[in-house]
């Protein structure tokens, strides 16, 4: 069976990321113009290395300044772009940093080189004027942070050596801005410029204290998480449920995800993301693993009454981006548990395609399976090897997701499951017409 003829469609954002994708891209393109505009009226001098240095050095702060909004884990823009979309903006501004420093440091080096060559003029600057030590400093740490960042060095790195080194961006930051301080000719060449610098800096660094202490800390002391029960699924597959204080009053939606620490003597330092794997009803949040590492192999022996710190909810995988009146849930292994809290909440007439290599791995299957009945919904069990084929092709082709789901171009679809089989089903997707804007695919990634 083919599947049906259909011009590609050009997809649009939906109007909640649409308008929170134009208020970053506001941000930064308004805050440029203003940087240039004070660059200007600071004067420019006749030596055009050095110009072009100090331009660089102040959208490189500028860029800076936009990281730090990008992780603060702000509820507003979370919801609307989520994790793995603010982790990807994360990733090019973090290059553009290390461009724009290198810029900086390479013009205003080669900008005043006296006879003895840019390199003992950086050397002469470090050790008599004020700030430019701190600076070199912040300047190292970003190149080794950048390097370090990039794919070829990231596969050859375990998560913990990078997360570790990856936070020494903030001594760097602190560093450039005290180094922007004490020799910034832009900075401090008028009142505006100055007031301007204070209040860019104040309201980045604000964000992030918001956002990634005060507003944990408060929820957490708010809500008081406790482990009311835990319950094994299967021999490798645990639920958990948290109860807490007024926990309709949390915020949080189907498809969304925590950062869970459970606070026991050898747990309390580890913060692992699992999925809400039902929709929140005020009385509990419930989260399900499976034994995939050391943190969710040891989730069973975590007692009843057990304090957790929550960080969340975060995720932009939720119905809050439902543009069609039908809907298509596609769930990859563990990947099911947001498909069956959006299962709950999710409006319309809707088809679950749980696909697993073999149906004893389909976790959570009989609450699938009773939340299909009780709400209309279609349920197909996709099984077989990732080499199987079937009369209309492979299993989540797009000839055979449009032999499953002849109006998939007119649902909205979810996607949660291992990354290959997720590109599998875009790409499917996209040969189908599906508008990319009705396609919603959140892969968990956390900017640190």
């Amino acid at each position: 069976m083919q599947p049906p003829a259909r011009p590609a469609a050009a997809g649009r954002a939906t109007p909640h990321k649409a308008l929170a994708k134009a208020g970053l891209y506001v941000f930064l393109l308004a805050n440029a113009a203003f940087v240039t505009y004070l660059f200007n009226a600071a004067g420019v001098g006749s030596n055009k290395l050095v110009n072009l240095g100090r331009l660089t050095g102040l959208y490189g702060a500028l860029a800076m300044a936009f990281q730090l909004l990008l992780i603060a884990r702000l509820p507003w823009l979370d919801r609307r772009l989520g994790m793995d979309k603010l982790t990807s903006w994360h990733r090019w501004v973090g290059f553009t940093i290390f461009w724009m420093l290198v810029g900086h440091l390479t013009f205003i080096a080669f900008g005043n080189a006296g006879p003895d060559g840019p390199v003992a003029e950086v050397v002469r600057q470090a050790t008599e004027l004020e700030g430019i030590l701190r600076a070199l400093v912040a300047w190292v740490v970003i190149m080794v942070v950048g390097v370090v960042s990039a794919r070829f060095a990231r596969r050859r790195m375990a998560y913990e050596t990078w997360h570790f080194i990856h936070l020494y961006t903030y001594v760097a930051i602190f560093l450039a801005f005290t180094h922007q301080v004490a020799v910034g000719s832009t900075f401090r060449k008028s009142e505006l410029a100055t007031a301007y610098w204070w209040a860019l800096w104040t309201f980045a660094i604000g964000a992030v204290v918001a956002g990634r202490l005060v507003l944990p800390l408060w929820r957490n002391r708010r809500h008081r998480f406790r482990v009311a029960a835990v319950v094994p699924e299967a021999h490798n597959v645990v639920s958990v449920y948290v109860e807490g204080r007024d926990l309709d009053r949390l915020g949080a939606k189907a498809g969304q995800f925590f950062l869970w620490r459970f606070l026991t003597k050898d747990r309390w330092w580890q913060a692992n993301p699992f999925s809400l794997s039902a929709a929140p009803n005020g009385k509990y949040l419930r989260l399900t693993a499976k034994a995939l590492g050391t943190g969710s192999a040891d989730l069973r022996n975590v007692r009843v009454g057990t304090r957790v710190f929550a960080e969340g909810p975060y995720g932009a995988f939720t119905t809050m981006h439902q543009t069609r009146p039908n809907a298509l849930l596609v769930a990859g292994g563990v990947g099911v548990t947001p498909i069956r809290a959006l299962l709950e909440e999710i409006r319309g007439h809707v088809v679950v395609l749980y696909r697993v290599s073999d149906p004893r791995e389909a976790v959570l299957l009989r609450e699938l399976e009773g939340l299909a009945r009780s709400r209309g919904a279609v349920l197909r069990l996709v099984t077989g090897s990732s080499g199987t084929t079937t009369a209309n092709g492979p299993l989540l082709g797009p000839e055979n997701i449009a032999a499953l789901v002849p109006d998939v171009a007119d649902r909205d679809v979810f996607i949660c499951g291992p990354n290959g089989m997720t590109d599998a089903v875009v790409r499917s997707l996209d040969e189908l017409g599906v508008p990319s804007g009705q396609v919603h695919a959140e892969r968990f990634a956390l900017a640190d």
